[in-house]
């Protein structure tokens, strides 16, 4: 199956053979691509012209892609995978809660690289008609409209915010695995990691929960995983 007709990603690597190669493979999967060298650059290019998908790499010069993934999010749904030289918790979890929806450490394959875009797009692409309006308490979801109210107020969450919170409304009071959301809200539960699910989870209750340190609705359950409760 070929890339979508049109689908444009916006790479940003400082690194001139590593661009390359990645501009090589995704081209040859049928995607455009945009190449940035600088965060700096990475922005006006996004403003000029916003992608389908951005790739960022956290080392950059100047800006770096935590801010540029920030000034990204603050604009846009688009999704975003970071890129790091290193597995480390610390730049892991820090790109996540800039607002990063996957990430991917270097050296990576391109099949790899292809399979995480894919599952992006889809997903990005794709509503669930199953789940219907839903009230827990002072939330709201609407799952048709994309629309998240907090005491009437609406909340402001990003596609995979919104896929997440979405999941757990589909079987209230249903505890559900990391293994198991990372493969209906990511799409590739197979090579996921669990801090994906850990760290949204964090940030969902920041935007729907009156206490995020003591969370009335998305509830952890020791050992298992994570439930939504009324």
């Amino acid at each position: 199956m070929g890339a979508a007709m049109g689908t444009r990603i916006l790479t940003v690597e400082d690194d001139e053979r590593i661009r390359t190669a990645v501009k090589m493979a995704l081209e040859d999967e049928g995607w455009e691509v945009e190449e940035a060298d600088t965060g700096e650059d990475a922005l006006q290019a996004f403003t000029r012209n916003p992608a389908d998908v951005v790739l960022i790499d956290i080392m950059l010069p100047g800006i770096d892609g935590f801010d540029v993934c920030r000034s990204i999010r603050r604009a846009s749904d688009v999704p975003i995978v970071m890129v790091t030289a290193r597995a480390d918790t610390h730049d892991v979890v820090a790109g996540l809660e800039a607002g990063a929806d996957d990430y991917l450490t270097k050296p990576f394959a391109p099949k790899e690289l292809s399979a995480r875009i894919r599952a992006l797009l889809r997903r990005a692409r794709t509503a669930d008609p199953t789940v219907t309006h839903l009230r827990f308490g002072d939330l709201e979801i609407i799952p048709d409209e994309g629309v998240v109210l907090r005491d009437g107020q609406e909340v402001h969450l990003t596609k995979t915010e919104f896929r997440l919170l979405v999941e757990l409304a589909s079987s209230p009071g249903r505890v559900f695995s990391r293994e198991v959301l990372l493969e209906r809200v990511w799409g590739y539960g197979y090579f996921g990691d669990g801090r994906l699910v850990d760290v949204h989870v964090r940030r969902l209750r920041m935007k729907v929960e009156a206490d995020p340190a003591n969370p009335r609705h998305v509830m952890t359950v020791r050992g298992l995983g994570y439930k939504l409760q009324q």
